[in-house]
């Protein structure tokens, strides 16, 4: 802190010097030397022991000089002072040094976390969780499909009540005693196969008041995530929103480059008003932050997690092998699980069979890409089994010789983890959320990854692994070893301990925050018992069973 103290801090000291406002007298001022210039023009300066008296109360001030003519002098009126006071009150004695524009947004971005102990603690009593997931993860497949369906399951086996409220579509009567509510719905303009239900009606919104919520929890992006932000708000309720289809990369891909932009702004509106976004990879994490979707200590990583037992070696079976390679069991077998859409970049895999024609690959799944996909192999060596399920999937992954991952958009790549745990070594992009599942120190042991798009890389990693039958078994046991690690138990514990937490602590922190200037108000000019001081707020942020504790 050198230098001479700016003009207008001068002068704005002698302003609240001779202020005669109504019932205050100022008493001293300190003012700091060095400016800070924030993003908006604003020259602030802030004041390290600026006292006003008034009924024998003292408080602490805040004054703004903009750059036209300062706005503090004798015709202001008490309120203008003093919440102008307010409105940065969190800044209290805090001494600031100059800084540019990105050094203060780098400081707004660390912004205070919750205490370690909040994060730590292990909530016993239990909680009722409202989950809000579009579409149904009990209809839809997707990737996260098994992540909702094992998070309801634990959190119900750990004693929590769960609603959750879906599109309509194939919602069971009873799931694990979750309370199920079902919203109508409608087909997304682009993509059809894909309901879409903002569950905003008075019914809904009575099931989830009568539900009384401790927590309310979202997927996103959607359309649902809207209803679920405007009930969160009107129960005063924390909410967290999981972050699970990254549109931005789909845009492109299904409508207008335009959009995307647009999109972000869409998705920044949303998680800023969440409480705590999950991701479920580093990868996206670091998009989020890197789009300033929210702040950096918001951002908080959904452990992956993979049934173990029912995607297993032991579901290896030559019947399956024989319908997945068209009856050609001995040829070695690629196989592709997942969605057909445009953006998993499919059409890629046409380029790697026709440079590898001993081998057959097998498609499981389907969408609305399928059609288009058909015709492209057409008269080449590929099988589309469509939609597979229960058993036949454990099968269709476990019988295979190869999983291959051409997409570059996958916000973790749930059936990468289900092919290693079905003992395949997997051969994938290096984008999206893959490299989170096989990190750079475990290339070339429990997978690989090739450059996006590079038809030569993707054939150096994939060719070894169709010659050499040892290698690929070698490579495939230790993936399954690997995805052993992935319980879906403690990744749902983790979740509900400390993310939890930490999203009612950020609530709390929030909500103290704007009932600050009525405190204030209400203890300064409102009569109480103690004249004598305006009481220096501080805020105790507890975290026990839920927010309406």
């Amino acid at each position: 802190m050198s230098g001479e103290a700016h003009p207008k801090a001068k002068a704005t000291a002698q302003n609240l010097e001779q202020c005669k406002l109504p019932h205050l007298k100022v008493t001293s001022v300190d003012l700091l030397k060095a400016p800070v210039v924030t993003t908006n023009h604003i020259h602030s300066f802030y004041i390290n022991n600026l006292s006003f008296t008034s009924a024998s109360r003292s408080c602490f001030c805040f004054v703004l000089l903009p750059r036209f003519p300062s706005i503090i002098n004798p015709q202001n009126s008490i309120f203008l002072s003093f919440f102008l006071s307010l409105w940065v009150l969190q800044q209290e004695k805090r001494n600031i040094m100059t800084i540019g524009e990105e050094e203060i947004q780098e400081e707004e971005d660390k912004e205070e976390g919750p205490p370690f102990e909040v994060e730590s603690e292990i909530t016993t009593k239990p909680r009722r969780i409202a989950l809000f997931v579009e579409p149904s993860p009990f209809a839809y497949v997707s990737g996260y499909k098994n992540r909702f369906q094992n998070f309801i399951k634990y959190l119900r086996e750990m004693g929590d009540e769960v609603m959750v409220v879906t599109t309509h579509e194939g919602v069971p009567e009873e799931f694990h005693g979750a309370k199920l509510v079902g919203s109508r719905s409608f087909p997304f303009p682009w993509y059809h196969q894909v309901p879409l239900s903002l569950a905003l009606s008075p019914r809904i919104i009575n099931e989830v008041k009568e539900f009384k919520p401790d927590i309310i929890h979202a997927s996103s992006p959607g359309i649902m995530v809207f209803g679920a932000l405007v009930i969160a708000k009107m129960l005063s309720v924390p909410i967290v929103m999981s972050y699970h289809t990254h549109v931005p990369v789909y845009i492109p891909r299904y409508t207008y480059s335009w959009l995307v932009q647009p999109m972000w702004l869409v998705i920044k509106f949303l998680h800023q008003a969440a409480d705590l976004t999950l991701v479920p990879s580093a990868a996206i994490a670091k998009d989020l932050e890197q789009y300033k979707v929210a702040a950096a200590n918001t951002i908080r990583l959904w452990n992956k997690g993979v049934d173990s037992d029912s995607f297993h070696p032991k579901f290896h079976s030559h019947e399956m092998r024989i319908r997945l390679s068209n009856g050609e069991p001995d040829r070695p077998l690629i196989v592709h699980v997942g969605r057909i859409g445009v953006e998993k970049n499919l059409d890629f895999l046409k380029s790697v069979m026709e440079k590898i024609p001993h081998a057959r690959i097998a498609f499981i799944g389907d969408g609305p890409y399928r059609a288009e996909l058909e015709k492209l192999f057409e008269g080449m060596a590929a099988v589309f089994t469509g939609m597979l399920q229960g058993e036949e999937l454990s099968e269709a992954y476990a019988s295979g010789d190869i999983f291959l991952m051409p997409s570059e958009s996958e916000t973790l790549g749930q059936v990468v983890l289900e092919a290693m745990s079905s003992g395949l070594p997997v051969v994938g992009a290096r984008a999206g959320g893959v490299p989170d599942i096989i990190p750079p120190e475990q290339e070339g042991k429990t997978g690989y990854l090739f450059t996006p798009g590079d038809l030569d890389d993707c054939l150096n990693k994939l060719v070894p692994l169709l010659e050499d039958t040892e290698l690929r078994e070698k490579v495939g046991q230790a993936a399954r070893v690997e995805t052993e690690k992935y319980d879906w138990r403690a990744a749902t514990r983790v979740i509900r301990n400390q993310q939890y937490n930490a999203a009612i602590w950020f609530w709390r922190k929030k909500r103290a925050e704007l009932l600050k200037p009525l405190y204030w108000l209400a203890k300064c000019f409102l009569p109480t018992d103690d004249h004598t001081t305006c009481p220096k707020i501080t805020t105790t942020h507890h975290v026990g069973g839920g927010s309406n504790a």
